[in-house]
């Protein structure tokens, strides 16, 4: 049997660029942080009144379906910003926010905008907190960069909605709602997002995924009472999801990407998980099954845990729950299975599949994972690999921690998990 090549997009190192970007990164986008010496003199508390106001009647037109409130301040000489901002409005309409906010981050300062736009040019990130309606157990943030000027009255014009998407941290931000005319389809638990005239793909989809939901309901410790969205655009890069890297462009066939409480960068560098969205490969659309959606699911479902689980941990408890008897799926021959990884790959490694390498080897990682995993479940049940994976993903920051953390739940370390896994393969 093979298994499914599925991959956990996280966030680039080094936080949120707007608050911590490096001389590099400053340098080659020819950005500064604030105004250079000799700029204009701003009156900053008003500025930043007036940009709230735009900000404010923003999120207002989107709950009041006010199309003509959302496009009052753009630039209405750039046919083309109008536009994309049209179909943004029509996008977000679709998604049914409980609750929508746009603050104000950090300024920066790019001459090139300046020299565009003239000397009341105001460059900003804007970081957008969010809930949708019956998928976000809370209010979770993005991110947006908008470009100013003043107009004659006082108030503040958009300019630009993309000057800054260059600096913007990947994961956190290209939000489905960016890319383009789509069609949102819902479910109980259930948000799917596709091209606006692929509506037989959206239904399979919801299908799929309202399977997958209550398969891993059922079958991960504890329960799980979140839900599922599953974006499947033609765009390559959606969130923290790039099918333009060749790796992931072949053999990924779905990523769970990261939703955050806090943005990469304004308390930890990581940012603070909420929960997951998962992007599909363009590519290998038509090969997502439930038992794939269950797979990403179940990385939906452990996403709040925190981000220092090792990934044979990861990807085998994602597997173990994939492979489990399903609604609507033919049950797998898990006994054979078992029996072949332990023929074809325990046999020949030494250790579970380290962190730095597993996706380098994922032909063998996938495998070996899934079989820790389920020599963990069967062995130590449930309730004991719930609360392992929960210490692991929060603790796990450091290889001495997981031993210790693995020590104290199962009396053995991971290289003691491998010797278990040795034994169980030549017991009778």
């Amino acid at each position: 049997m093979l298994l499914s090549l599925v991959l956990v997009a996280g966030a680039v190192a080094g936080g949120l660029a707007l608050h911590r970007s490096s001389a590099d990164d400053v340098n080659r986008a020819g950005v500064t942080p604030s105004q250079p010496i000799g700029s204009p003199e701003v009156d900053e508390t008003a500025r930043t009144a007036g940009v709230n106001k735009f900000l404010v009647r923003r999120s207002q037109a989107v709950g009041q379906n006010d199309l003509t409130q959302f496009l009052r301040d753009v630039d209405p000489t750039d046919e083309l910003l109008v536009a994309r901002q049209k179909q943004l409005f029509t996008n977000l309409r679709q998604f049914g926010f409980q609750s929508l906010r746009y603050d104000q981050l950090s300024e920066q300062f790019d001459q090139r905008l300046v020299d565009k736009y003239g000397p009341s040019t105001y460059l900003v990130g804007v970081a957008m907190t969010y809930q949708i309606k019956g998928i976000d157990p809370q209010p979770v943030r993005t991110m947006l960069g908008y470009t100013f000027s003043q107009k004659a009255d006082g108030g503040w014009l958009l300019r630009s909605d993309s000057d800054m998407d260059r600096l913007l941290p990947r994961g956190s931000h290209q939000e489905a709602w960016d890319l383009g005319e789509i069609l949102v389809k819902r479910a109980p638990r259930v948000l799917v997002v596709v091209e606006r005239d692929q509506n037989k793909l959206a239904n399979g989809l919801v299908a799929k995924a309202l399977s997958a939901v209550q398969a891993v309901s059922k079958s991960w410790p504890g329960g799980w009472t979140g839900s599922g969205v599953v974006i499947a655009l033609d765009d390559k890069i959606v969130r923290g999801a790039d099918y333009t890297v060749p790796k992931n462009a072949e053999d990924a066939l779905a990523m769970a990407t990261w939703v955050y409480r806090t943005l990469p960068g304004e308390k930890a560098a990581l940012g603070e998980r909420a929960d997951s969205y998962v992007v599909v490969n363009p590519r290998n659309r038509a090969k997502v099954d439930a038992r794939t959606l269950a797979h990403e699911f179940t990385h939906v479902a452990t996403a709040p845990y925190g981000a220092f689980a090792p990934r044979w941990l990861v990807e085998g408890a994602a597997a173990y729950v994939e492979f489990l008897p399903m609604e609507g799926e033919k049950d797998l021959a898990l006994d054979k299975y078992r029996n072949e990884v332990r023929a074809k790959y325990l046999a020949k490694v030494r250790s579970l599949p380290a962190d730095g390498v597993f996706f380098k080897n994922s032909i063998v990682s996938y495998p070996m994972s899934w079989l820790a995993v389920d020599h963990l479940f069967t062995k130590y049940g449930g309730v004991e690999v719930g609360t392992l994976y929960q210490e692991m993903a929060a603790l796990g920051t450091t290889q001495a921690e997981r031993n210790r953390i693995m020590l104290e739940h199962l009396g053995i370390t991971e290289a003691g998990l491998f010797v278990e896994l040795r034994r169980a393969a030549v017991t009778p």
